[in-house]
């Protein structure tokens, strides 16, 4: 990594973390999927999305084994030589694999990345144009080291997808709708695994791992390890919390996509990673998309007899993500783009 005398990476004055008044967050929503009292369980994640914007879980089927695998196959990544790393490097027109100069907020993050989606090839907007119809087909870039990997890392997706889609049966019934409602919207879904590496920082108090963002998508189910460095900003009094991790938990909070499918009921949650001066980290938060061409709105179901209508307008999922994309690649003059951009 630059050094973090390199401006890039210096966060602006109100953005730089406090170190000193460092707090965990208390109270976490920890919701046991195994719970076989079904309407327990779909009123604790209606609470936990309502009332936090996310929750832990824990035993959640996917075996220990699998995910301890994938940590060790990123360790290895992450360690080799920068050359060997930056052959799978991605750029706008490859954009999955490996990159180490991304921006969040138009500030460089204090991190390195391997991308990789689920479907391959990935169907997705092939630009931001609004009367550009035509298709891209996103390849997942591969290492030959560690020999694993790419075996290791396509279980892993396959076993969050199915996690994926659980828990959207969960979020479904505890909005009053059936568990298969939002189905329709991942026949060719667009999800993303992404691994992290989060290197000892000089100067933590100057930079981020990421900045503060809301994620984009439906929701984000992340795998933690024991370093910790996740901070979410509080609902109830805009605080910044740590999340402490839990051994074998998955963190899963709630993004821009289900905010609007629940016109504003459920709302996705603001959070930032802090860095470490001694220890690197490492994260794999698996992203839940749905289908590019899916025209995101509020669902009619939820609507109905609400006073105020619909608070958001219909945007293109896949141009919306697209354009997200590209601002990971370059300081942009001005913010990228957000769904508040679509309130009525």
């Amino acid at each position: 990594m630059a050094e973090v005398a390199d401006i890039a990476f210096i966060q602006e004055l109100k953005q730089r973390p406090d170190l000193s008044l460092k707090q965990d967050a208390q109270g976490i929503p920890l919701i046991d999927l195994s719970c076989p009292d079904m309407d327990a369980l779909v009123h604790d994640i209606g609470h936990a999305c309502t009332k936090w914007g996310f929750f832990q879980i824990i035993n959640h089927g996917v075996p220990s084994e699998l995910s301890h695998k994938l940590a060790e196959a990123s360790h290895k990544f992450f360690h080799l030589t920068m050359d060997e790393k930056r052959k799978v490097r991605r750029d706008v027109g490859k954009v999955l694999g490996y990159y180490d100069t991304e921006h969040t907020k138009n500030i460089r993050d204090w991190k390195e990345v391997f991308d990789y989606t689920v479907q391959q090839p990935t169907l997705a907007a092939a630009s931001v144009d609004e009367n550009d119809h035509q298709v891209a087909h996103w390849e997942n870039q591969w290492p030959q080291s560690p020999p694993e990997m790419r075996e290791v890392c396509e279980e892993y997706a396959k076993e969050m997808v199915a996690l994926g889609m659980r828990l959207m049966e969960l979020i479904a019934m505890s909005m009053g709708l059936k568990a298969q409602r939002f189905e329709e919207f991942f026949k060719d879904h667009t999800s993303s695994v992404r691994l992290n590496h989060y290197p000892p920082c000089p100067s933590p108090e100057l930079a981020l791992g990421v900045g503060h963002h809301k994620d984009p998508g439906v929701l984000t189910i992340l795998a933690q390890d024991d370093v910790g460095g996740l901070e979410v900003r509080q609902k109830s009094d805009g605080r910044w919390v740590g999340v402490k991790p839990t051994p074998d938990a998955y963190i899963v909070n709630l993004g821009d996509v289900l905010q609007v499918w629940s016109n504003g009921e459920y709302e996705s949650v603001d959070h930032r990673v802090i860095v470490n001066p001694e220890k690197e980290r490492y994260s794999i938060p698996f992203f839940l998309n749905p289908s590019h061409y899916t025209m995101v709105e509020p669902l009619p179901e939820l609507i109905r007899g609400h006073q105020k209508g619909a608070k958001y307008r219909p945007y293109n999922w896949g141009k919306f993500a697209l354009s997200r994309k590209h601002s990971n690649f370059m300081k942009l003059q001005a913010d990228n783009i957000q769904i508040h951009w679509f309130k009525n």
